[in-house]
């Protein structure tokens, strides 16, 4: 079970007890050595100053060292010191739209365990928490010229906090640790906990409902705590022994900021950020399989100058792919000169190389998912009727293709060898890689991080075992982390 402890100058800047957490000195904490012992430990510092050599400075710090999560991290607080950290267009929109009726050209918010006073501000409140993850924070804003601008975020001394707040920030506390209490109902005394990051947004993501609840119950049955989070949830990262992502990944996406921050901490996660970033980009894969010699489709990288170039080398009809494009989205058939020309350019005004590839015809791709260097699971993924590709849309109307799942040994051999050499070349995470037979030359696609898993439809060979075997390569990597390591040999000196 995770010990939860409340940080503070001086026990009387905390008088109140809270249920799942209790309350220490940074004295105790940075003295008593039986805080070292302690493995699983979250650390909330609400020390009165986190300057640099501080006391406050020390407890995060020793806390990172002693392997405990604290909030906030050295990194934050670094972050927390300039004088205007952020000026990001990612959080412009929600400024403006949550202060627009603020009349004064000033305004402070205060951020308590990641949430607000006033329900007007609670989404700004927790996306600023997402940024700079500390319990207590207020941030500042200022209006120039007619827009608000996030000018600065600081830390709030307990001792600053207003009287007339403390009952909010009690109450904002408890909910905190209620939550992380209700995150493991149902478990005694589980290992570990693991974050699924999901988007309730999303028209179409990789898992559906019935494929999440599986995935919860497998890694339930291993002893693993499991919170379905979304992008309001990055501050709350440190929580979490593991992260498995099922939104669909993108480099410009919070999913990538989460895989990212989880890395940097050494907290397991799938999709990592490297797979992320190479699976997105269909120009480095291009090159990547081709210095490898991977079988693809005829492949060349287009730029504004080599679009004449395609034709002599590919012939028509071909295809012509944006870079990052996914489900089947940026994704083009051409089949005259006037055709590749006018894609062409439209698709160089949004990125600078685009991808071109020959026009290899099949009833079916091949999808095999790859999981630690190693084939799971295999899918036919037939085409959708009357059309080139396994997705046909149409206005707003979507078809897919029949989804057909094979037993392993069924799949020719050719090409699990091709799925999984072209994965090991991404990493050890989970990929779906997909495969085209054309003639008795199997080929591939393209490596795809975060692959779609939906019950009834991959899961129809294996059933709940699919779901199984991912939650065990969790519990490898958390064990990996774990065990201690290896105990240097000292060199004797040659005399």
């Amino acid at each position: 079970m995770t010990d939860n402890l409340i940080v503070v100058s001086r026990l009387e800047d905390w008088p109140h007890r809270l249920a799942g957490a209790r309350v220490v000195s940074a004295q105790q904490y940075l003295t008593d050595a039986s805080f070292g012992a302690e493995q699983k430990v979250r650390v909330f510092n609400l020390c009165r100053r986190y300057a640099y050599q501080s006391a406050g400075y020390y407890v995060s710090l020793l806390a990172e060292a002693r392997g405990h999560r604290p909030q906030p991290d050295v990194l934050t607080i670094q972050d927390m010191k300039g004088p205007n950290p952020l000026r990001l267009e990612q959080l412009d929109e929600l400024i403006q739209r949550t202060l627009r009726k603020i009349p004064h050209d000033e305004f402070e918010l205060s951020v308590y365990f990641g949430r607000t006073l006033a329900e007007r501000d609670r989404q700004l409140g927790r996306r600023i928490f997402g940024l700079f993850p500390a319990p207590l924070l207020r941030a500042f804003f200022r209006r120039r010229d007619g827009r608000w601008r996030l000018a600065a975020v600081r830390p709030i001394p307990t001792g600053e906090v207003p009287e007339s707040h403390w009952q909010d920030l009690v109450q904002s506390a408890e909910l905190f640790f209620r939550s992380r209490r209700s995150a493991i109902a149902g478990l005694d005394n589980p290992r570990w906990s693991l974050a699924l990051l999901v988007d309730p947004e999303e028209e179409e993501p990789p898992s559906d409902e019935r494929a999440l609840h599986k995935f919860v119950r497998a890694f339930q049955q291993r002893g693993i705590a499991v919170e379905q989070v979304t992008s309001e949830d990055y501050g709350r990262m440190m929580e979490f022994d593991a992260l498995f992502i099922r939104a669909t990944t993108s480099v410009h996406h919070f999913t990538f900021r989460f895989a990212r921050r989880a890395a940097r901490e050494g907290i397991p996660v799938i999709d990592s950020p490297e797979s992320i970033s190479r699976c997105a980009n269909k120009v480095f894969l291009a090159e990547l399989l081709a210095r490898h010699g991977v079988p693809t489709p005829k492949t060349v990288v287009v730029h504004r100058d080599s679009v004449a170039d395609v034709v002599p080398h590919l012939g028509l009809p071909c295809v012509l792919k944006l870079p990052d494009s996914a489900y089947s989205l940026g994704v083009k058939k051409v089949s005259t000169r006037e055709e590749l020309e006018a894609q062409a350019r439209a698709m160089l005004e949004k990125s600078a190389l685009i991808v071109a590839q020959e026009f290899a015809q099949s009833e079916f791709d091949w999808r095999l998912g790859v999981l630690d260097g190693r084939a799971l699971w295999a899918c036919k993924y037939h085409m959708a009727s009357g059309h080139w590709q396994i997705i046909q849309r149409t206005g707003a109307r979507t078809a897919y293709g029949r989804v057909e799942a094979v037993a392993l040994d069924a799949v020719p051999r050719a090409v699990v060898r091709l799925a999984v050499r072209a994965a090991r070349l991404i990493g050890d995470g989970l990929y779906g890689v997909d495969v085209k037979v054309v003639g008795r030359r199997p080929m591939v696609i393209e490596v795809n991080d975060n692959p779609s898993l939906e019950a009834g439809y991959e899961d129809q060979v294996l059933g709940d075992r699919l779901y199984e075997a991912i939650a065990d390569a969790f519990v490898r990597r958390l064990t990996r982390k774990a065990a201690p390591a290896p105990a240097l040999r000292r060199r004797r000196s040659a005399r």
